[in-house]
């Protein structure tokens, strides 16, 4: 696209209202120092002197969309339960509105605590169910989204899912059929489960692994004419209208069923690669929602997850930095 529109529009990002549909969880953090060996068993005994609690999953999604100016609204389960309360707390520590959060009694809030020391992960901690909804939850929960979009001018709906259950094939359906019916676009970050129930959506985006895994593909990562072949069967299988497939260290992918573009990953100094599918995701909600063609989408969507990818740990994309690295491209 022409460079010198390039800053009209981010400007644009910040008139937008992004909801996104998915798992939300806690991370939390214990820092501490291996010192001896447990005399009850042969495991480390770590001494903590730090606890950290941040926003994960599709909160990550929220956040990243928030700091590129526009206004995310969250969707999401949580137990009651006192980290269902911290969840909210995090959203209200950050700026985010808890609007579209919805509690299940019986329920637990997800939440994945990982034991670093001395900067290695020692061990991870899952609590969490990953069984979908009761079907009275589903259907409140989807009524509570369907409510909220009737209420806001939203401008994409992005469907972040993790696998933990809060999305299910019934609430893709419906919130799928009304986007499509009122113009709002609709992308999806999908997971194995659901794969294959996000028919209608507007942009798909799977990583390399997970459209190897949901169309049991044997196909190499840089086969692009093989790999056009797969988002051919998605597009006409489900009704896609744009294949976007992330390939790591090969860039991204992004197809419109007629012809594909694939777009090299830039030369960087990689420090972490955690969260840049959540960023990547987030930045092409933005970039739908202004109109841009695919192939720019595509573009800068690739250049936000590359840059998050030189910070450690997960971090969302700094907008300025963002328009500078497009403007210098």
């Amino acid at each position: 696209m022409d460079k010198s529109k390039l800053p009209e529009l981010f400007d644009s990002f910040n008139q937008f209202k992004i909801l996104v549909i998915g798992d939300a969880m806690v991370d939390s953090y214990l820092w501490g120092k291996v010192e001896r060996i447990s005399p009850e068993a042969p495991v480390p005994i770590v001494a903590c002197n730090k606890q950290e609690n941040r926003l994960g999953g599709a909160a990550n999604v929220a956040l990243n969309i928030q700091a590129l100016g526009a206004m995310p609204i969250l969707c999401s389960v949580v137990g009651f339960d006192i980290k269902g309360d911290l969840l909210r707390e995090l959203l209200m520590q950050n700026g985010l509105t808890d609007e579209g959060i919805f509690a299940d009694p019986g329920r637990p809030t997800t939440v994945k605590t990982r034991i670093i020391s001395d900067n290695q992960h020692l061990l991870r901690v899952d609590e969490e169910s990953t069984a979908n909804l009761s079907s009275d939850i589903e259907v409140a929960f989807t009524n509570h989204i369907l409510g909220l979009i009737s209420k806001h001018s939203v401008n994409a709906i992005v469907f972040e899912d993790y696998d933990k259950g809060a999305i299910t094939p019934e609430l893709i359906r419906r919130v799928v059929e009304l986007a499509n019916r009122v113009g709002i676009p609709t992308l999806v970050d999908p997971k194995k489960r659901n794969f294959n129930a996000y028919k209608g959506v507007t942009l798909f985006k799977p990583n390399f692994k997970e459209l190897v895994e949901g169309l049991k593909l044997d196909v190499k990562k840089n086969d692009f004419i093989g790999i056009f072949e797969a988002a051919k069967a998605i597009h006409t299988g489900m009704g896609v209208g744009l294949v976007f497939i992330t390939l790591s260290e090969l860039g991204v992918f992004i197809s419109n069923g007629e012809r594909y573009n694939a777009i090299p990953a830039q030369r960087r100094e990689i420090a972490d690669v955690s969260g840049a599918g959540d960023t990547v995701i987030s930045t092409a909600s933005l970039c739908l929602a202004a109109g841009l063609e695919t192939e720019d989408i595509a573009a800068i969507a690739n250049m936000a997850g590359g840059l998050v990818c030189e910070k450690i740990g997960v971090v969302p994309v700094e907008k300025a930095l963002l328009l500078q690295e497009c403007l210098n491209s």
